[in-house]
């Protein structure tokens, strides 16, 4: 579970890292295509999906409020 806590200890460089390897996480999972007859999989993709995406909303949440 990511909060804005986990990034405390994070400098301004590693925090712009973390932004793009979260974006590149993101941009792999949506290119990995499921089989439209495996619904399983298809929901473990969004819920992969979705935890990236919360990732990434806490983070930016978090630098609005730091101003890094």
């Amino acid at each position: 579970m990511i909060t804005e806590r986990s990034f405390k200890s994070l400098t301004r460089s590693d925090l712009d890292q973390l932004a793009f390897e979260l974006e590149r996480h993101l941009r792999d999972l949506r290119g990995d295509q499921a089989s439209l007859d495996d619904i399983q999989a298809i929901q473990q993709r969004n819920r992969k999906i979705q935890r990236v995406n919360t990732a990434t909303m806490v983070l930016r949440s978090y630098r609005a409020k730091a101003k890094t």
